[in-house]
Parts: C-alpha cells; structure tokens; sequence
C-alpha cells in the first residue's frame, strides 16, 4: 500500500539549526534520498492506481508530493477523465503543466478563452504571474475525454502556490462536496 505523507510532515532529514554542521546535514539528506532512489517504484503501473473524484473530476495520480514510494520526487503526474458531456472544475493554477490528450476531443479555457484539441494533441498551460483560470471541456458529446497532466513538483520548494494562487473556483459537476 502506498504511504501518504501528510502535509504537515517534514521531507528528508529533520530541519537542523546554526549550531549544527550544516554540511554533514546535506551529506545525509543525499543519503537518505539516495536510499529513497534505490527502494522507490521506477514502474508504476496505471491499471493498478485507484481512480480519485475530487474537485477537479476523475483523476489517478502516478506521482504527487504525498506519495512516498515511488524513486523520484521531482514530479507531479495525473491521468484525467471527463465522461461524456463533461467538463472539469474550473482552477487558478500558476500554470506550467503539460497535458497530452490520450483519446477525445475538447477544448481547454484559458482565462476564458478557448483553445480546441483532440487525441495526440499536447497543451502548455502557460506560466503567470498572476496566475491562469483553466478549465477542460468535451466537446464530442458521445465520446469521454483522457489527458495525462505532467509538472515539475515545486511544492516542497515554492509552496503550493509557487508564486501564484492555487484554488478551485469551481467544482467538476460530480464533485460531491461532502466527499471531502
């Protein structure tokens, strides 16, 4: 089973202060993360993740900050599902994510504006300052929509945030918001 960080967990050594050698801090933050490289997943089969409803619609997470088994942090990796007829949540993000459309067709809303795709199609969602508004949208009412979402994880190092506001505007039309 998958060991999930919690957010309020600290990630490599413990937290050190001036009076502590701070070199020899590094040296064993490199050898517990090299210890973390060798025992973590290096193939992480999708057919064997477990699909999440959240905020944003029906997501798998092959790599995401709280998982603590897999061989490299430096990731955030997501597949995505809208059905038929569907959108996504609407969400202010700092942008910087790729998306590469597996099957369907639809269009992407940045800010507003709208950017068709469809299968084999690979959207950049830019970076802002001030962030972007993006949601995911069918556009073919008879077939559902599969994207795979890849971003570098600044979380650790920038914040959730990274320099821009992260937060839902508005839900996926299945979100149940008592499924918190």
């Amino acid at each position: 089973m998958n060991k999930i960080r919690s957010a309020e967990e600290n990630l490599g050594a413990a937290y050190a202060d001036r009076t502590e050698n701070l070199l020899e801090w590094l040296y064993q933050l490199r050898d517990r993360q090299r210890q973390h490289q060798r025992q973590g997943a290096w193939l992480i089969k999708g057919r064997d993740l477990p699909w999440e409803n959240n905020r944003q619609g029906k997501m798998k997470w092959f790599l995401h900050p709280a998982l603590d088994n897999t061989s490299i942090r430096s990731m955030i990796v997501f597949e995505q599902e809208i059905p038929t007829g569907g959108r996504s949540g609407v969400q202010k993000t700092p942008g910087g994510s790729v998306l590469y459309i597996l099957e369907g067709k639809g269009f992407t809303l940045l800010d507003g504006v709208r950017h068709d795709w469809q299968a084999e199609d690979l959207v950049n969602i830019p970076i802002r300052a001030d962030g972007v508004v993006v949601q995911h949208v069918i556009a073919d009412p008879r077939r559902p929509v599969r994207f795979i979402s890849a971003d570098l994880n600044l979380v650790d190092i920038l914040g959730v945030d990274r320099g821009a506001e992260l937060q839902q505007i508005e839900a996926a039309p299945a979100w149940d918001e008592n499924k918190k």
